[in-house]
Protein backbone atom coordinates (compact mmCIF):
# COMPACT_ATOMS: atom_id res chain seq x y z
CA UNK A 1 0.00 0.00 0.00
CA UNK A 2 2.88 2.38 0.74
CA UNK A 3 4.25 1.90 -2.79
CA UNK A 4 0.82 2.68 -4.21
CA UNK A 5 0.58 5.82 -2.10
CA UNK A 6 3.98 6.99 -3.31
CA UNK A 7 3.06 6.33 -6.95
CA UNK A 8 -0.30 8.07 -6.68
CA UNK A 9 1.15 11.08 -4.88
CA UNK A 10 3.93 11.46 -7.44
CA UNK A 11 1.31 11.66 -10.20
CA UNK A 12 -0.94 13.98 -8.18
CA UNK A 13 1.85 16.34 -7.18
CA UNK A 14 2.83 16.77 -10.84
CA UNK A 15 -0.72 18.02 -11.39
CA UNK A 16 -0.55 20.50 -8.50
CA UNK A 17 -2.24 18.48 -5.72
CA UNK A 18 -0.89 17.46 -2.33
CA UNK A 19 -3.77 15.17 -1.34
CA UNK A 20 -5.86 12.56 -3.17
CA UNK A 21 -9.38 11.61 -2.03
CA UNK A 22 -11.12 8.44 -3.18
CA UNK A 23 -14.90 8.10 -2.93
CA UNK A 24 -15.37 5.25 -5.41
CA UNK A 25 -15.14 1.74 -3.87
CA UNK A 26 -12.56 0.57 -6.44
CA UNK A 27 -10.21 3.44 -5.59
CA UNK A 28 -10.83 3.19 -1.85
CA UNK A 29 -9.83 -0.48 -2.09
CA UNK A 30 -6.77 0.33 -4.17
CA UNK A 31 -5.47 2.70 -1.49
CA UNK A 32 -6.55 0.83 1.66
CA UNK A 33 -7.54 -2.80 0.86
CA UNK A 34 -11.04 -2.02 2.18
CA UNK A 35 -14.06 -2.37 -0.11
CA UNK A 36 -17.10 -0.60 1.26
CA UNK A 37 -18.74 2.68 2.18
CA UNK A 38 -15.82 4.99 2.95
CA UNK A 39 -13.60 7.85 1.85
CA UNK A 40 -9.87 7.27 1.49
CA UNK A 41 -7.50 10.23 1.97
CA UNK A 42 -3.99 9.85 0.63
CA UNK A 43 -1.14 12.29 1.31
CA UNK A 44 2.65 12.07 1.17
CA UNK A 45 3.08 10.57 4.64
CA UNK A 46 -0.15 8.70 5.36
CA UNK A 47 -3.42 7.23 4.19
CA UNK A 48 -6.60 7.70 6.20
CA UNK A 49 -9.91 5.89 5.84
CA UNK A 50 -13.07 7.72 6.93
CA UNK A 51 -15.90 5.23 7.56
CA UNK A 52 -19.38 5.31 9.13
CA UNK A 53 -19.84 3.35 12.35
CA UNK A 54 -21.56 0.43 10.65
CA UNK A 55 -18.40 -0.20 8.58
CA UNK A 56 -15.87 0.47 11.36
CA UNK A 57 -15.18 -3.10 12.50
CA UNK A 58 -14.83 -4.43 8.97
CA UNK A 59 -12.62 -1.49 7.97
CA UNK A 60 -10.31 -2.09 10.92
CA UNK A 61 -10.16 -5.77 10.02
CA UNK A 62 -9.57 -5.46 6.26
CA UNK A 63 -7.64 -2.22 5.77
CA UNK A 64 -3.86 -2.08 5.47
CA UNK A 65 -1.34 0.66 6.19
CA UNK A 66 -3.94 3.30 7.01
CA UNK A 67 -5.56 5.12 9.90
CA UNK A 68 -9.28 4.39 10.34
CA UNK A 69 -11.37 7.43 11.29
CA UNK A 70 -14.90 6.62 12.48
CA UNK A 71 -17.77 9.02 11.85
CA UNK A 72 -21.52 9.17 11.51
CA UNK A 73 -23.13 8.71 8.11
CA UNK A 74 -24.27 11.52 5.80
CA UNK A 75 -23.09 15.10 6.20
CA UNK A 76 -21.26 14.31 9.43
CA UNK A 77 -19.06 11.97 7.40
CA UNK A 78 -18.44 14.81 4.95
CA UNK A 79 -17.61 17.21 7.81
CA UNK A 80 -15.12 14.66 9.16
CA UNK A 81 -13.55 14.47 5.70
CA UNK A 82 -13.36 18.27 5.36
CA UNK A 83 -11.60 18.55 8.74
CA UNK A 84 -9.13 15.87 7.70
CA UNK A 85 -8.15 17.73 4.49
CA UNK A 86 -8.17 21.26 5.91
CA UNK A 87 -5.72 23.54 4.05
CA UNK A 88 -4.91 20.78 1.54
CA UNK A 89 -5.24 20.94 -2.25
CA UNK A 90 -7.31 17.87 -2.98
CA UNK A 91 -8.07 15.97 -6.18
CA UNK A 92 -10.99 13.58 -5.84
CA UNK A 93 -11.98 10.69 -8.09
CA UNK A 94 -15.69 11.50 -8.14
CA UNK A 95 -18.51 12.37 -5.80
CA UNK A 96 -22.15 13.17 -6.51
CA UNK A 97 -22.99 16.82 -7.09
CA UNK A 98 -24.53 17.53 -3.65
CA UNK A 99 -21.41 16.10 -1.99
CA UNK A 100 -19.05 18.12 -4.19
CA UNK A 101 -21.09 21.26 -3.56
CA UNK A 102 -21.09 20.69 0.21
CA UNK A 103 -17.33 20.15 0.28
CA UNK A 104 -16.52 23.09 -2.00
CA UNK A 105 -18.79 25.39 0.02
CA UNK A 106 -16.75 24.69 3.14
CA UNK A 107 -13.32 23.98 1.66
CA UNK A 108 -13.40 26.27 -1.41
CA UNK A 109 -13.46 25.25 -5.05
CA UNK A 110 -9.75 25.78 -5.56
CA UNK A 111 -8.91 23.33 -2.75
CA UNK A 112 -11.23 20.50 -3.82
CA UNK A 113 -11.21 19.54 -7.49
CA UNK A 114 -12.71 16.47 -9.15
CA UNK A 115 -9.88 14.92 -11.16
CA UNK A 116 -9.80 11.15 -11.73
CA UNK A 117 -6.49 11.07 -13.61
CA UNK A 118 -4.11 10.45 -10.70
CA UNK A 119 -5.85 7.30 -9.50
CA UNK A 120 -6.63 5.89 -12.92
CA UNK A 121 -3.09 6.53 -14.15
CA UNK A 122 -1.63 4.95 -11.03
CA UNK A 123 -3.81 1.86 -11.37
CA UNK A 124 -2.82 1.17 -15.00
CA UNK A 125 0.47 -0.55 -14.12
CA UNK A 126 -0.38 -3.74 -12.25
CA UNK A 127 1.62 -5.12 -9.34
CA UNK A 128 2.48 -8.83 -9.09
CA UNK A 129 -0.38 -9.61 -6.70
CA UNK A 130 -2.83 -7.83 -9.02
CA UNK A 131 -1.62 -9.81 -12.04
CA UNK A 132 -1.94 -12.99 -10.00
CA UNK A 133 -5.57 -12.20 -9.11
CA UNK A 134 -6.45 -11.33 -12.73
CA UNK A 135 -4.77 -14.55 -13.87
CA UNK A 136 -6.85 -16.57 -11.41
CA UNK A 137 -9.99 -14.84 -12.65
CA UNK A 138 -9.03 -15.67 -16.25
CA UNK A 139 -8.55 -19.34 -15.30
CA UNK A 140 -12.08 -19.36 -13.86
CA UNK A 141 -13.37 -18.01 -17.19
CA UNK A 142 -11.56 -20.79 -19.07
CA UNK A 143 -13.17 -23.40 -16.82
CA UNK A 144 -16.59 -21.83 -17.37
CA UNK A 145 -16.16 -21.98 -21.14
CA UNK A 146 -15.48 -25.68 -20.83
CA UNK A 147 -18.78 -25.98 -18.96
CA UNK A 148 -20.46 -24.07 -21.79
CA UNK A 149 -19.43 -26.76 -24.28
CA UNK A 150 -21.53 -29.25 -22.31
CA UNK A 151 -24.45 -26.96 -21.51
CA UNK A 152 -25.21 -25.14 -24.78
CA UNK A 153 -27.93 -27.10 -26.54
CA UNK A 154 -30.94 -26.44 -28.75
CA UNK A 155 -33.85 -25.41 -26.53
CA UNK A 156 -31.76 -23.97 -23.66
CA UNK A 157 -32.44 -20.29 -22.95
CA UNK A 158 -29.91 -17.51 -22.61
CA UNK A 159 -31.13 -16.91 -19.06
CA UNK A 160 -30.75 -20.56 -18.09
CA UNK A 161 -27.17 -20.64 -19.36
CA UNK A 162 -26.38 -17.44 -17.43
CA UNK A 163 -27.80 -18.98 -14.23
CA UNK A 164 -25.65 -22.10 -14.66
CA UNK A 165 -22.50 -20.07 -15.32
CA UNK A 166 -23.04 -17.76 -12.35
CA UNK A 167 -23.68 -20.73 -10.04
CA UNK A 168 -20.51 -22.48 -11.20
CA UNK A 169 -18.49 -19.25 -11.02
CA UNK A 170 -19.45 -18.67 -7.40
CA UNK A 171 -18.59 -22.28 -6.60
CA UNK A 172 -15.12 -21.47 -7.95
CA UNK A 173 -14.79 -18.38 -5.74
CA UNK A 174 -15.62 -15.73 -8.35
CA UNK A 175 -18.18 -12.93 -8.14
CA UNK A 176 -20.14 -10.77 -10.56
CA UNK A 177 -18.46 -7.57 -11.68
CA UNK A 178 -21.75 -5.68 -11.02
CA UNK A 179 -21.81 -3.26 -13.95
CA UNK A 180 -24.20 -0.31 -13.60
CA UNK A 181 -24.87 -0.23 -17.35
CA UNK A 182 -26.51 -3.64 -17.54
CA UNK A 183 -29.28 -5.52 -15.75
CA UNK A 184 -27.38 -8.79 -16.07
CA UNK A 185 -24.05 -10.03 -14.73
CA UNK A 186 -23.02 -11.61 -18.07
CA UNK A 187 -23.63 -11.28 -21.81
CA UNK A 188 -25.26 -14.36 -23.34
CA UNK A 189 -26.43 -13.37 -26.81
CA UNK A 190 -27.73 -15.90 -29.33
CA UNK A 191 -28.77 -15.63 -32.96
CA UNK A 192 -29.84 -12.05 -33.82
CA UNK A 193 -29.21 -10.96 -30.22
CA UNK A 194 -25.51 -11.57 -30.86
CA UNK A 195 -25.49 -8.59 -33.24
CA UNK A 196 -25.90 -6.37 -30.15
CA UNK A 197 -22.44 -6.09 -28.51
CA UNK A 198 -23.96 -5.36 -25.09
CA UNK A 199 -27.15 -7.39 -25.45
CA UNK A 200 -29.29 -7.95 -22.37
CA UNK A 201 -29.79 -11.60 -21.48
CA UNK A 202 -33.25 -12.76 -22.57
CA UNK A 203 -35.49 -15.81 -22.43
CA UNK A 204 -34.74 -16.60 -26.07
CA UNK A 205 -34.01 -20.30 -26.56
CA UNK A 206 -31.13 -21.49 -28.72
CA UNK A 207 -32.05 -22.89 -32.13
CA UNK A 208 -30.19 -24.77 -34.84
CA UNK A 209 -27.83 -22.48 -36.75
CA UNK A 210 -27.30 -20.00 -33.89
CA UNK A 211 -24.03 -18.31 -33.09
CA UNK A 212 -23.94 -17.90 -29.30
CA UNK A 213 -21.79 -15.08 -27.90
CA UNK A 214 -20.72 -15.70 -24.29
CA UNK A 215 -18.97 -12.67 -22.75
CA UNK A 216 -17.80 -13.30 -19.18
CA UNK A 217 -16.54 -10.55 -16.87
CA UNK A 218 -16.00 -11.88 -13.37
CA UNK A 219 -14.14 -10.81 -10.27
CA UNK A 220 -11.71 -13.00 -8.30
CA UNK A 221 -10.00 -11.67 -5.17
CA UNK A 222 -11.39 -8.24 -6.12
CA UNK A 223 -9.83 -8.19 -9.63
CA UNK A 224 -11.58 -8.72 -12.96
CA UNK A 225 -10.79 -10.79 -16.03
CA UNK A 226 -12.84 -10.34 -19.18
CA UNK A 227 -13.12 -12.84 -22.05
CA UNK A 228 -15.52 -13.76 -24.85
CA UNK A 229 -16.04 -16.89 -26.89
CA UNK A 230 -18.57 -17.42 -29.68
CA UNK A 231 -19.97 -20.92 -30.17
CA UNK A 232 -21.81 -22.34 -33.18
CA UNK A 233 -24.86 -24.52 -32.65
CA UNK A 234 -25.82 -27.20 -35.16
CA UNK A 235 -25.84 -26.18 -38.81
CA UNK A 236 -23.20 -23.53 -39.55
CA UNK A 237 -23.57 -21.24 -42.57
CA UNK A 238 -20.57 -20.29 -44.68
CA UNK A 239 -21.10 -16.60 -43.84
CA UNK A 240 -20.77 -17.26 -40.11
CA UNK A 241 -17.65 -19.35 -40.63
CA UNK A 242 -16.09 -16.60 -42.74
CA UNK A 243 -16.88 -13.92 -40.14
CA UNK A 244 -15.58 -16.10 -37.33
CA UNK A 245 -12.28 -16.79 -39.07
CA UNK A 246 -11.75 -13.09 -39.75
CA UNK A 247 -12.37 -12.18 -36.10
CA UNK A 248 -10.07 -14.97 -34.93
CA UNK A 249 -7.23 -13.77 -37.18
CA UNK A 250 -7.82 -10.14 -36.23
CA UNK A 251 -7.75 -10.94 -32.52
CA UNK A 252 -4.47 -12.83 -32.79
CA UNK A 253 -3.01 -9.94 -34.77
CA UNK A 254 -4.01 -7.60 -31.95
CA UNK A 255 -2.34 -9.80 -29.32
CA UNK A 256 0.85 -9.98 -31.41
CA UNK A 257 0.85 -6.18 -31.75
CA UNK A 258 0.22 -5.34 -28.08
CA UNK A 259 3.83 -4.95 -26.97
CA UNK A 260 5.46 -2.51 -24.59
CA UNK A 261 6.06 0.81 -26.37
CA UNK A 262 3.28 0.40 -28.93
CA UNK A 263 0.57 3.09 -28.94
CA UNK A 264 -2.98 1.92 -28.25
CA UNK A 265 -4.42 3.09 -31.55
CA UNK A 266 -1.95 0.95 -33.50
CA UNK A 267 -3.46 -2.21 -31.97
CA UNK A 268 -6.93 -0.96 -32.87
CA UNK A 269 -5.90 -0.09 -36.42
CA UNK A 270 -4.21 -3.45 -37.01
CA UNK A 271 -7.30 -5.39 -35.94
CA UNK A 272 -9.67 -3.09 -37.81
CA UNK A 273 -7.65 -3.17 -41.04
CA UNK A 274 -7.83 -6.94 -41.33
CA UNK A 275 -11.58 -7.03 -40.75
CA UNK A 276 -12.05 -4.17 -43.23
CA UNK A 277 -9.98 -6.02 -45.82
CA UNK A 278 -12.33 -8.97 -45.36
CA UNK A 279 -15.30 -6.76 -46.17
CA UNK A 280 -16.75 -6.33 -42.69
CA UNK A 281 -15.22 -3.01 -41.62
CA UNK A 282 -18.60 -1.34 -41.09
CA UNK A 283 -19.70 -4.26 -38.92
CA UNK A 284 -16.84 -3.80 -36.42
CA UNK A 285 -18.64 -1.21 -34.30
CA UNK A 286 -16.63 -0.84 -31.09
CA UNK A 287 -13.05 -0.33 -29.95
CA UNK A 288 -10.57 -3.20 -29.95
CA UNK A 289 -10.10 -3.33 -26.20
CA UNK A 290 -9.68 -1.67 -22.83
CA UNK A 291 -7.85 -1.93 -19.55
CA UNK A 292 -9.05 -4.28 -16.80
CA UNK A 293 -8.37 -4.52 -13.09
CA UNK A 294 -10.65 -3.28 -10.35
CA UNK A 295 -13.07 -2.09 -13.06
CA UNK A 296 -14.25 -4.02 -16.11
CA UNK A 297 -13.51 -0.98 -18.27
CA UNK A 298 -10.61 1.28 -17.31
CA UNK A 299 -7.63 2.90 -19.05
CA UNK A 300 -5.80 2.27 -21.30
CA UNK A 301 -8.30 2.35 -24.18
CA UNK A 302 -7.40 0.47 -27.37
CA UNK A 303 -9.18 2.76 -29.81
CA UNK A 304 -8.50 5.33 -32.50
CA UNK A 305 -7.41 8.01 -31.84
CA UNK A 306 -5.37 7.24 -28.72
CA UNK A 307 -1.62 7.88 -28.47
CA UNK A 308 -1.39 6.29 -25.00
CA UNK A 309 1.72 4.09 -24.97
CA UNK A 310 1.37 0.53 -23.71
CA UNK A 311 3.67 -0.23 -20.79
CA UNK A 312 4.83 -3.43 -19.17
CA UNK A 313 2.31 -4.95 -16.74
CA UNK A 314 -0.70 -3.13 -18.09
CA UNK A 315 -3.70 -5.49 -18.14
CA UNK A 316 -5.84 -5.15 -21.27
CA UNK A 317 -8.36 -6.97 -23.43
CA UNK A 318 -8.19 -7.64 -27.15
CA UNK A 319 -11.73 -8.13 -28.50
CA UNK A 320 -12.53 -7.44 -32.15
CA UNK A 321 -15.97 -8.40 -33.39
CA UNK A 322 -18.31 -8.52 -36.38
CA UNK A 323 -22.03 -7.80 -35.98
CA UNK A 324 -24.64 -8.34 -38.69
CA UNK A 325 -27.84 -6.64 -37.58
CA UNK A 326 -30.76 -9.05 -37.28
CA UNK A 327 -28.59 -12.09 -38.05
CA UNK A 328 -25.66 -12.87 -35.74
CA UNK A 329 -22.55 -11.57 -34.03
CA UNK A 330 -19.03 -12.89 -33.46
CA UNK A 331 -16.61 -11.65 -30.80
CA UNK A 332 -13.43 -13.22 -29.45
CA UNK A 333 -11.75 -11.68 -26.42
CA UNK A 334 -8.86 -12.47 -24.09
CA UNK A 335 -7.39 -10.80 -21.03
CA UNK A 336 -3.69 -10.16 -21.61
CA UNK A 337 -0.73 -8.62 -19.79
CA UNK A 338 1.58 -6.30 -21.74
CA UNK A 339 5.21 -7.42 -21.61
CA UNK A 340 8.47 -6.24 -23.15
CA UNK A 341 7.93 -8.87 -25.84
CA UNK A 342 4.66 -10.42 -26.97
CA UNK A 343 1.76 -9.88 -24.59
CA UNK A 344 1.04 -12.70 -22.14
CA UNK A 345 -2.39 -14.19 -22.84
CA UNK A 346 -4.13 -15.14 -19.59
CA UNK A 347 -6.87 -17.15 -21.32
CA UNK A 348 -6.08 -20.62 -22.64
CA UNK A 349 -9.50 -21.85 -23.78
CA UNK A 350 -9.51 -22.65 -27.50
CA UNK A 351 -10.44 -20.02 -30.07
CA UNK A 352 -11.17 -22.57 -32.75
CA UNK A 353 -14.81 -22.51 -33.84
CA UNK A 354 -16.62 -25.11 -31.74
CA UNK A 355 -19.81 -26.46 -33.29
CA UNK A 356 -22.00 -27.77 -30.49
CA UNK A 357 -25.21 -29.74 -30.34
Amino acid sequence: MKNRRSRIMKIASAKGFNTVAAFQPENVFYLTNFWGEAIAICSYDRTSLVVPKLEASRAQQDSKDCEVIISERGFQLIDTFINAVKDKVVCADYADYPTVEAIQTKASKKHFIVNTEALLEGRMIKEENEIYAISKAAKVLDDLYEICTHEIKIGLSERALQAKIIFEAMQMGANSACLKSTLNPLIIASGPNGALPHAQVSDRKFVDGDMVVVDLSLRYASYIADATRTFALGTTASETKEAYELVKQSQQLGINCAEEGVVCERVDKECRALISYGGYGNQFIHSTGHGIGLDVHEPPWLRTPNQQVLKRNMAITIEPGIYLNGKFGVRIEDSVIVDNGQAKNLNAFTKDLLVLG
